[in-house]
């Protein structure tokens, strides 16, 4: 999928992958997922069990003459799937005897050891090396103007195309000439020329770390280390960029159209102030969004981690500004065990945590690849940049400001006019009374059928008095409702403490009165 991620955001690159039928679910991410509209440049094998006594090496040879005859690709990409690893049919060096008149770049990726990140990085890197030409061989073009590289964009990134527009047009209010954007829309020309450029702007370290590296020791391009994302780190990065660049940042921090540094001051705002937060995601969204969430919206991280193993170390170093132990795992169970162990009051995560944070009850913004088709929007929503970090606020804190609302729809769902069967207010008063009316008939036919006491099954009280230690306790109807009425945000907790009250002093069956017993009780101590 890494491969595919580079394969698809390029142009005039085709990427032959020797698979069996069943791993070719590639068009169905692309297509349906980031809904692009064209298929990903990709041809497989489609060996299937009959194939496996034949000879599968010249199922794929046939698999790639075919494919360099239909699509006449600039570059071709030839790789295994996880499963087609297995046969060790080599697809470089058959492809290499094909004599192809086009660059063709093997890729070897371990799937069985390393993700998806690292095997974008690797295909990026690899067809950067094979292709680059030094700035000699280059017919460089004149220009006046500083003159940069953007990489890391690729096919299937969160938000990668507005971050790409958001920075391009920040880059150029600058003054700084943009050479090439690689991979999304890069032909292999346009990777062959990455040198005429004197530095390289890197907006995905997951992607382009590995690539910014190479080109730096081989044509001694820096690159940037600031991720913008986030308010204090655009006005870091501009100014990074500036320095490589020999140009005046402070004549682009002034254009700055931002309206999240005011709305982080506003009322609304500090009433969310000190939201404990978790933020999960790959290590470069996780680490930006912890500093925004700290230093700009004013939440207090409680956990961050990353399944990026490979800058664990990165994460860990953030982890220490806020004083809290750094998650490195892929393990949603483990990530789920930590989230409830926390108890939050936002998750900032991946569509993996969004189902989690749902289960939890707890709200939720998605900051990261892995991403669902609702993470791919028709209107323009960057992350990175100035208009960046207002989406950034309102994408992080409408979550709470809904939280309250359903809050507050919760604490008047008796009332007469709010409760669950009353008619739309625009219909008038009388039809409030009529189902009114209605309403406490059905109740009253529901309680006289239903014993009203409890909801959940309570607990033996024979059997509880001769338990040294009651493991659980229920709660009655008039409890529950009570809990209800806590805001959404505490409720976790405030049914927590009840239930350790309770079982501290071998009450079975938890009634109004052990709840607010309890709430005296833990507002002593």
């Amino acid at each position: 999928m890494g491969a595919m991620r580079i394969a698809t955001a390029m142009e005039d690159v085709h990427y032959v992958l020797h698979a069996p039928q069943g791993d070719t679910y590639a068009d169905l991410l692309f297509t349906m997922i980031e809904r692009l509209q064209k298929r990903p440049p990709v041809t497989y094998t489609t060996f299937q069990a009959r194939d496996l006594g034949g000879d599968t090496a010249e199922l794929f040879k046939t698999a790639a003459r075919e494919a360099y005859e239909r699509f006449q690709p600039k570059a071709m990409l030839v790789g295994s799937s996880c499963t087609a690893e297995l046969i060790q049919d080599d697809p470089g060096g058959l492809c290499k005897a094909l004599n192809l008149p086009v660059p063709v770049v093997a890729l070897e990726l371990p799937s069985y050891q390393r993700k998806e990140n690292w095997g974008a990085s690797e295909t990026f890197y690899q067809l950067v090396r094979n292709l680059a030409l030094p700035a000699d061989q280059i017919e460089k073009t004149p220009s006046s103007k500083p003159r940069c590289n953007i990489l890391g964009p690729a096919a299937l990134g969160f938000r990668h195309r507005d971050d790409l527009t958001e920075i391009r047009k920040l880059l150029t209010d600058m003054g700084i000439e943009i050479n090439v954007v690689a991979p999304l829309t890069a032909t292999p020309a346009d990777i062959a020329r990455l040198a005429d450029a004197q530095f390289n702007v890197v907006l995905y370290p997951e992607i382009a770390n590995l690539s910014a590296q190479w080109l730096q020791r081989q044509f001694g391009q820096a690159f940037t280390k600031t991720i913008p994302i986030g308010t204090g780190a655009t006005r870091d990065f501009v100014r990074e960029v500036a320095q490589l660049a020999g140009l005046d940042p402070e004549a682009a921090l002034a254009k700055a159209e931002l309206r999240a540094a005011w709305y982080a001051r506003s009322v609304d705002s500090t009433y969310l102030t000190n939201k404990r937060v978790f933020v999960f995601g790959d290590a470069t969204h996780a680490v930006a969004a912890a500093r925004v969430a700290a230093q700009e919206m004013g939440f207090t991280v409680v956990g961050i981690g990353t399944y990026s193993r490979e800058f664990a170390r990165e994460v860990r170093d953030a982890a220490k500004l806020y004083g809290v132990e750094a998650l490195i795992s892929d393990d949603y169970l483990e990530i789920e065990a930590r989230i409830a162990e926390l108890n939050p009051e936002l998750v900032l995560g991946t569509q993996m945590e969004r189902h989690i944070a749902k289960r939890l009850g707890v709200p939720c913004a998605v900051i990261s690849a892995p991403v669902h088709v609702q993470d791919f929007p028709a209107r323009y929503s960057p992350q990175m940049g100035f208009e960046g970090a207002n989406v950034l606020f309102d994408t992080w804190v409408h979550p709470l400001m809904m939280g309250l609302e359903e809050h507050l729809i919760g604490m008047f769902r008796g009332d007469s006019e709010f409760h669950e069967d009353a008619a739309p207010s625009h219909l008038g008063g009388g039809v409030h009374v009529q189902t009114a009316q209605a309403a406490a008939a059905v109740t009253s036919a529901s309680t006289s059928a239903v014993p009203e006491q409890i909801v959940a099954p309570a607990l033996n009280q024979a059997a509880s008095q001769s338990t040294a230690s009651i493991l659980s306790a229920a709660w009655d109807a008039g409890a529950e409702k009570e809990l209800k009425k806590i805001p959404f945000f505490v409720r976790g907790k405030a049914r927590r403490n009840t239930e350790k009250y309770a079982i501290e002093r071998g009450v079975t069956l938890i009634t109004t009165e052990t709840l607010y017993e309890s709430k005296a009780y833990y507002s002593q101590s």
